[in-house]
């Protein structure tokens, strides 16, 4: 169904986000039928601008025919076609609406490893991360709405409004964060359930602002890598590998995670943190500050930007922020601090600086405002 709103959208995505150029190349996937019409004004915008864009449609159903019986050997050979094609791209925007997120379930878990190593690591973490301008995205189908346990129409009016959300205005906000996280030593994290102190001395601290992923809102960093110590316990529910985990908590000792739990299957969780050695290792800490998001609804892009939260991520870090940890995994886990959630503090260098997930400081809760963000051109 044609909608006004994706074009406004697919502007973001070309303009702001991937700041796509006359002469370049955009490599565009395309998950799931109900992208299909943002996905056309994506190709339209691109080629009136004067760049080229390839693009191919994907989504579960399709991997799941693959991932489920491929050898090592057929692994690495779609890898090297895609990285064939990533190589040539200057941009790569990802526009996921799967029909059903669950269709990977059942697959054995040293396939899920195989697709992750042998497949995504080289082409997604080693070549699109590092190297293009992208930008992610999820879509507003009727699954995501499940998974939100909304209308499909409601969830669009509230989709379109984070998603085209002034990202620029953002952009300014994250400045006096960027700034008091670039000068923290000690983190020292508490709610029910977390007790968790770690260093992010020397590490850069990112900006999220709408180039990477939309929604956007967050600002992060990574500890550094032996020094987490404590235990933390998620609030949040997290879709991963066609599997819902409830509950998780981790407890570290000197950076590792030494004990893993959930209220569901333990012995999944477990697998997925022997993925690697650095799975067991935090790759990022970050603050979510998007006010237009404040409840999960088991969509990483979503949930991980939800205002009061912040998320502690087992694996990979980023080469803007890095400390040393690899890993074939990011699992980026949500902790909502604010009082429906439980409350929690923050404290940086022994200052608290924000509780139950209102900055203490009020020009900068005031500059993360649904007011001083909303975005236009969606009347």
């Amino acid at each position: 169904m044609k909608d006004k709103r994706n074009e406004v959208l697919a502007r973001q995505l070309i303009e702001y986000s991937t700041k796509l150029k006359k002469g370049e190349v955009l490599y565009l996937e395309i998950k799931g039928k109900e992208t299909l019409e943002l996905g056309k004004q994506i190709i339209r915008l691109a080629t009136e601008i004067g760049a080229t864009p390839f693009w191919y449609y994907n989504d579960e159903s399709l991997i799941r025919q693959w991932v489920k019986s491929a050898g090592d050997d057929q692994f690495r050979k779609q890898a090297e076609l895609h990285m064939e094609l990533m190589k040539r791209a200057d941009a790569y925007i990802g526009l996921r609406g799967s029909d059903n997120p669950f269709d990977l379930s059942d697959i054995p878990h040293e396939q899920i490893d195989k697709q992750n190593n042998l497949f995504y690591k080289p082409v997604h973490l080693e070549e699109r991360v590092k190297r293009t301008r992208w930008v992610v995205l999820r879509y507003p189908n009727n699954a995501m709405a499940q998974l939100a346990e909304t209308s499909q129409e409601k969830f669009e009016d509230f989709y379109f409004e984070v998603c085209c959300a002034d990202y620029a205005k953002m952009s300014k906000a994250q400045d006096q964060l960027f700034a008091l996280m670039s000068a923290t030593d000690k983190v020292h994290i508490k709610a029910p359930g977390t007790d968790l102190k770690f260093s992010i001395k020397g590490i850069d601290c990112v900006k999220c602002d709408g180039e990477r992923n939309i929604p956007d809102g967050e600002v992060y960093t990574a500890p550094v890598r032996d020094s987490i110590n404590g235990t933390i316990t998620y609030n949040t529910p997290s879709l991963k590998d066609g599997v819902v985990f409830n509950g998780i908590s981790f407890t570290f000792e000197n950076g590792k995670i030494v004990k893993a739990t959930c209220a569901g299957d333990n012995e999944k969780l477990n697998k997925i943190l022997d993925t690697d050695e650095g799975a067991r290792y935090v790759g990022e800490f970050a603050i979510g500050v998007n006010p237009f998001i404040l409840h999960p609804m088991k969509d990483t892009l979503f949930d991980e930007k939800i205002a009061g939260s912040f998320h502690l991520t087992p694996g990979q870090s980023y080469d803007e922020a890095p400390n040393g940890n690899d890993s074939a995994i990011h699992w980026d886990l949500v902790l909502i601090q604010r009082p429906d959630y439980g409350g929690g503090e923050i404290w940086f260098d022994d200052k608290l600086i924000r509780k139950d997930g209102v900055f203490t400081d009020e020009k900068l809760e005031r500059a993360f405002s649904k007011e001083n963000l909303k975005g236009a051109g969606l009347e």
